[in-house]
């Protein structure tokens, strides 16, 4: 995460020691929780740390396996569908609203998760959950449709994420749940 610190530092209000060691951060809070806290967090889901842990691992393997085929259209559409999902839907719902309610602003985790829950990631979450989204014409990223707000009268607006915007989200999702899902697993085996 070191190559994102100064968007951590901007976004987060992070200090340099904080951007720095993210991962190290986020483990080190989630390892703080009270034992009650921990096994509330570990419940509010059905399946636990270690089986989310090796559902990334796996994952990771898949965007290994990708990445080493080079210039393939299909796969490359597929990854792209793959990493989202799992970034931003699975992880948000499985994760990051749970970690939330646990360790809140003014929490690095919890500063983190109010990020990833918010817009604009917040309306990507929806587009990708919603099938309302496709790549810009020159496949520099992707625009979505998604409404602002809860009202369900609402109509949804345009936004666009550029590629390295999107991989920044990306990178800093997988990193909250690795930190996480490890530093859960230690301690509850």
């Amino acid at each position: 995460m070191l190559c994102w610190a100064t968007r951590l530092i901007n976004d987060l209000k992070l200090n340099l020691p904080e951007a720095n060691n993210i991962s190290t951060t986020i483990s080190n809070e989630v390892r703080s929780l009270s034992t009650d806290m921990k096994k509330k967090l570990v419940a509010s889901s059905p399946i636990s740390p270690k089986d989310r842990l090796e559902e990334l691992v796996a994952f990771q393997g898949w965007m290994d396996y990708a990445h080493n085929i080079g210039n393939n259209p299909f796969i490359t559409r597929a990854q792209v569908i793959t990493q989202n999902y799992i970034c931003f839907v699975y992880l948000g719902d499985g994760l990051f609203k749970a970690l939330q309610a646990c360790l809140p602003v003014p929490k690095v985790t919890g500063r983190i998760c109010r990020f990833l829950l918010n817009n604009p990631v917040r309306a990507f979450r929806n587009a990708i959950a919603h099938s309302n989204w496709r790549y810009l014409s020159d496949f520099s990223g992707i625009e979505f449709w998604s409404k602002k707000g809860s009202d369900p009268d609402e109509q949804p607006v345009r936004f666009e994420v550029l590629q390295n915007d999107l991989n920044y989200w990306q990178a800093l999702a997988r990193c909250t749940a690795y930190s996480a899902f490890m530093a859960l697993d230690e301690q509850t085996g």
